[in-house]
């Protein structure tokens, strides 16, 4: 065996038992979820503290029936409150149920907002609901759900 062609292997074998782990890492990494990625379930269940929601009329939720572009989908939701010092919203949180991070917004609100609105521009990855939770100062929970057909994607 001639020195350049010995040289030529170690290197190729170098180079292969360098890939290969990266590789496996690579696909390891892709598996595991990121420390901001939340389902709609799980981040309801943390806000919530197990207590759930229930649709209200109450709650309004604005969105466009169809997306044309998912990367600046305007949202404006209002909820129906005295807003006084005993009953008012404390929260409003609007999730993206297929993001992978499905909340996509918060507020927090005290009496003297006076009035429970909250407008905004979320990122929507594909056609899906949008849900928006208010949180009531008496520990309730109240939604309304809208689904929104995206025609370009915003976001993944």
């Amino acid at each position: 065996m001639q020195r350049r062609e010995f040289f030529k292997k170690l290197g190729s074998a170098a180079a292969i038992t360098a890939v290969i782990p990266m590789m496996s890492f690579a696909a390891d990494a892709k598996k595991q979820a990121g420390p901001n990625e939340f389902s709609y379930e799980k981040a309801l269940d943390v806000i919530t503290g197990g207590k759930g929601a229930k649709a209200s009329p109450k709650v309004s939720l604005k969105a466009p029936a169809i997306a044309e572009n998912g990367a600046v989908v305007p949202i404006t939701v209002e909820v129906e409150s005295p807003m006084t010092e005993s009953d008012y919203v404390k929260a409003i949180h609007i999730f993206a149920t297929k993001n992978s991070n499905s909340r996509s917004a918060s507020v927090h609100l005290t009496p003297a907002n006076g009035k429970a609105i909250f407008a905004a521009r979320i990122k929507l990855g594909s056609t899906q609901d949008v849900i928006a939770l208010a949180e009531m100062s008496d520990g309730t929970f109240l939604t309304a759900t809208q689904s929104v057909k995206v025609t370009i994607g915003g976001c993944g």
